[in-house]
């Protein structure tokens, strides 16, 4: 089954018409999502809306798995990413928070761009395909973490020596 064009669009116009403190849980389960250029696997978790006096509040908890490139040893490698946020979608201007959501007339609220941002937050920005990652050898550019490279020391010009020396601080 494809992934669905907009998987984060939920019709929320219900909510609105209820009491204060009525909420709706909505889970989510897809097993792949584009969200622009973020590709996302295995997406879970729950989207729960709260009617408040000024909004609807929506808590927002998921997981996901994408697929980033190593710092160390350029290798891709599969990341799990956890947002957990809240976002308040005012009835009025008199209401909306710094985010600037209001709910839309039509009654449905499109989380895609919200769930983007705060998935892209949520990777590093120096991901690592695993703690000890012994990256790429200087010299012959061989991923060290599958190959072991024994190579002599590296001649270098005698007039850099004194940089040189400032490497061994």
């Amino acid at each position: 089954m494809p992934a669905p064009k907009h998987p984060f669009r939920l019709n929320v116009g219900f909510i609105v018409a209820e009491q204060n403190g009525y909420s709706r849980e909505f889970p989510v389960e897809f097993p792949e999502v584009r969200l622009q250029e973020l590709e996302l696997t295995d997406v879970n978790g729950t989207i729960t809306f709260t009617r408040t006096a000024q909004g609807l509040l929506a808590q927002i908890r998921l997981t996901a798995s994408t697929i980033t490139e190593c710092k160390r040893c350029l290798e891709p490698s599969r990341l799990t990413l956890t947002p957990d946020f809240a976002e308040l979608y005012a009835f009025n201007q008199n209401s909306v928070t710094d985010s600037g959501l209001l709910v839309p007339e039509s009654g449905q609220i499109d989380l895609g761009p919200l769930v983007r941002e705060y998935m892209l937050l949520e990777i590093p920005i120096a991901p690592l395909c695993r703690p000890d990652c012994l990256g790429l050898c200087p010299i012959c550019g061989e991923n060290q973490n599958e190959h072991t490279c024994t190579h002599e020391e590296e001649s270098f010009d005698p007039r850099l020596a004194v940089l040189r020396g400032l490497l061994d601080i």
